[in-house]
């Protein structure tokens, strides 16, 4: 069946009836639905139906073609994955699922008063032991992912120093990269800084490019290849020195084990919760953070919200709440505020909540060690390969490093596919973002793998590059 202008029924679109839509015109005074269009200058209109198929009449004819569309993907549960790069496999306890698919969570849009049970005590929760992780005060309510936060924190900066300049290193992720370039064009210019051979941000080029104009320095640590920034104090206090502040980036997976940034110098900190008891959801399950001293020149920059605790008017009893309102976009005129933040990710932060509750600083402590040692067992593993060579920074890492298969005379992209018949998801090709580091992958190993997994990687790697 179709309407008057030939485009099809939907059954589960009760506006699409021509008797309902010829209703609700006749309610607004209108006899067609091009009228509610006509602002739209004719060239760009489309003058055909969208190339649709036939819409499905049974809700089970529909299950079952997105069934078999899914089937199609190739997943982390039929392969083993070894791929990282921003969006890694951890495990995620059954407490977070729960938690996060309770309807007072996962329905209340936005923590309203209207909706408010138990929303906003999470989200105070969860921002106090990211604080306590990070080893800062203020945490925000999350952004969309890790390439916003760290945009957000470079506009913080030049809002915070009235300065244009932002330092970031040579070795970054491009996509997160172009993401802060874009966000920030209005207000921030990026400058890049030479890396090492180690992948560590080279001093004496920072130095060099340390000016009046800088308003910080970001870093990441790990960075995007895995290496630890050995220097991050050093950085910190070159940027200090300058009158910038110092924004790193962290995998907050790793600060069992890895000093929180506060210790080394860090003004702001952003990252990704992904990590923390969120599914990879085939990479939407990424979520970004913001951390900062509580000290009130820092807490007036963040655009996004922040929730704190208070007494109310019964003795004994706390609330939770907005901080600041008039920061957001949502509390003040749209076109005066720090920058528009619309819907976010705050049920991923109530995820991240339960999940470092669940751990406690003893369980974030002893999954960095498991990290590490997996990693440390894999690389002493495919070291033995001829031609292959693992950790080819010779840094410190905890669960990502750089596997150079150069010396085997096969492209990454070969070996990936050879293992993918194997049944595993190799490293991230790294050939074309880094050239200068040959036919390099990147390769995360974490808790999740066993000694097992291990072997079997590196028993395929041999016969392929054999």
């Amino acid at each position: 069946m179709t309407d008057m202008k030939g485009f099809a029924n939907h059954p589960y679109i009760p506006n699409s009836d021509p008797a309902v839509q010829a209703e609700m015109l006749r309610e607004i005074g209108l006899s067609s639905l091009e009228e509610l269009h006509h602002d739209i200058p004719d060239e760009i209109q489309m003058h055909r139906p969208l190339d649709l198929p036939e819409a499905f009449d049974s809700e089970y004819a529909l299950t079952r073609h997105v069934e078999s569309l899914m089937a199609r993907n190739t997943t982390c549960k039929q392969n083993l994955n070894f791929l990282g790069a921003g969006c890694w496999q951890h495990y995620v306890p059954a407490l977070c699922d729960e938690i996060n698919s309770r309807g007072e969570f996962l329905t209340g849009y936005g923590g309203e008063p209207y909706n408010e049970l138990g929303r906003f005590q999470s989200l105070f929760e969860y921002a106090s032991m990211v604080a306590e992780l990070v080893g800062m005060d203020v945490v925000n309510v999350p952004t969309m992912d890790w390439a916003q936060a760290a945009a957000t924190t470079a506009r913080m900066a030049q809002r915070y120093t009235g300065r244009k300049e932002v330092l970031i290193p040579a070795i970054i992720d491009p996509d997160k990269q172009n993401i802060m370039r874009n966000y920030c064009a209005s207000d921030v210019t990026f400058v890049s800084v030479a890396c090492d051979a180690q992948g560590l941000l080279d001093l004496n080029d920072l130095k060099a490019k340390l000016n009046s104009n800088t308003a910080g320095v970001y870093f990441e640590n790990p960075n995007y290849l895995g290496a630890l920034e050995v220097n991050a104090l050093a950085i910190s206090d070159l940027a200090h020195g300058a009158g910038a502040l110092s924004l790193v980036g962290v995998d907050p997976i790793t600060l069992g084990v890895v000093a929180p940034p506060a210790d080394y110098g860090a003004d702001i900190v952003c990252g990704d919760l992904q990590p923390l008891g969120i599914h990879m959801n085939f990479g939407g399950g990424q979520s970004g953070f913001i951390a900062t001293r509580d000290e009130e020149r820092f807490v007036m920059e963040f655009p996004s919200r922040l929730f704190g605790i208070a007494p109310t008017s019964k003795e004994g009893e706390y609330g939770f709440g907005d901080v600041a309102y008039d920061r957001t976009s949502f509390g003040h005129l749209r076109e005066k505020a720090k920058e528009y933040v619309g819907t976010q990710t705050a049920l991923w932060g109530i995820t991240a909540g339960a999940y470092l509750a669940t751990m406690g600083p003893r369980g974030m402590e002893e999954v960095g060690q498991t990290m590490m040692q997996n990693a440390q067992y894999a690389v002493a593993c495919l070291n033995k390969i001829p031609g292959v060579k693992a950790n080819a920074l010779n840094g410190a890492f905890v669960k990502e490093f750089v596997v150079d298969f150069t010396a085997t005379g096969k492209t990454v992209a070969e070996i990936n596919r050879a293992l993918l018949e194997k049944g595993i998801f190799g490293g991230k090709d790294l050939s074309g973002e880094f050239p200068a580091l040959g036919q390099s992958a990147l390769y995360c190993v974490t808790e999740i793998h066993t000694c097992e997994d291990l072997d079997r990687l590196a028993a395929a790697l041999a016969q392929v590059v054999g």
